[in-house]
């Protein structure tokens, strides 16, 4: 579990962590989920980006930020994004819940730089109460995967992840994807396709395989999403749980050596990937076999 107990009942300006992604092996990102206080935050510039969306009953809260100064009735789904290099400081009238998402600015500004001809003049900027249908999606995934027993691959919070930042750049206008071709020709989709088969023991990430493309990290989850018709890490799971089937029906070795031969963190992370997509557990298809 990623839970971390809460507290009964907060403090006055206090913040309780629920959820965390910090042994989750997140790599240029992180996520928490937090029961904030009513009372005053002061929020000290950092380096990293960062990111807020607001859960629960509304809340009226009065912020000040890189030199403005805003009072608002806070309601679901609003989101405050805030750069690297800014302090803030925030009041709420009562408790709330915020789901928090943190960037390195590496992270960030190698997904910006690599979103079409514009991209490199693309930039993070702040927003206050910010409304986006699409970003809200992406939130509300990203928090199942802190709240689940069994967190998927770090793939798919990794690619959670860049598309929030390809989203907030997207709504600025930063990018132009029209030069973006409809799907991976057929000798590099067979190199990544065989580079995925080579490594599925090993812990792969979207730059990586997009490295093996020669193309961007948000150009190769458009175009391997058009030629597979799933996303990249869904294929990976899918392929994994493939090989490990194949391992199980030999009955040569245990389950829990399979289960780390073919990129699973563990026997019960196997066994959830395998209930979840075959229908069936590992002990299933080696008693059936």
């Amino acid at each position: 579990m990623n839970a971390i107990e809460p507290a009964v009942r907060l403090h006055v300006g206090a913040r309780e962590r629920v959820f965390s992604s910090e042994r989750l092996g997140w790599s240029g990102f992180d996520a928490e989920l937090v029961n904030v206080g009513a009372g005053v935050h002061r929020i000290p510039a950092m380096s990293a980006h960062r990111i807020g969306m607001h859960f629960g009953a509304p809340v009226t809260a009065h912020c000040r930020c890189d030199g403005q100064r805003m009072s608002r009735v806070q309601t679901e789904g609003d989101v405050d994004v805030i750069p690297a290099g800014l302090d803030g400081q925030w009041s709420d009238d009562a408790d709330c819940t915020i789901l928090r998402v943190g960037f390195t600015d590496e992270f960030a500004q190698r997904t910006l730089s690599e979103l079409g001809r514009r991209g490199t003049n693309a930039r993070i900027m702040p927003r206050f109460q910010w409304r986006d249908s699409r970003f809200q999606h992406l939130a509300w995934a990203l928090r199942s995967e802190l709240e689940a027993a069994q967190a998927s691959d770090a793939l798919y919070a990794e690619s959670l992840c860049v598309a929030m930042i390809v989203r907030i750049a997207e709504g600025d206008g930063a990018f132009d994807t029209k030069s973006t071709k409809p799907t991976l020709n057929r000798r590099i989709a067979m190199r990544v396709v065989d580079y995925i088969d080579a490594h599925l023991d090993a812990r792969l990430t979207l730059a990586e395989l997009a490295d093996v493309a020669a193309l961007s990290v948000p150009h190769f989850k458009v175009l391997f999403r058009a030629t597979f018709h799933v996303p990249v890490h869904r294929y990976v799971v899918e392929k994994r749980i493939e090989r490990a089937k194949l391992l199980l029906m030999q009955n040569r070795f245990p389950v829990s050596q399979i289960a780390l031969d073919c990129g699973f963190a563990h026997a019960s992370h196997l066994a959830h990937w395998m209930k979840r997509v075959l229908g069936v557990t590992p002990t299933e298809i080696v008693n059936s076999n």
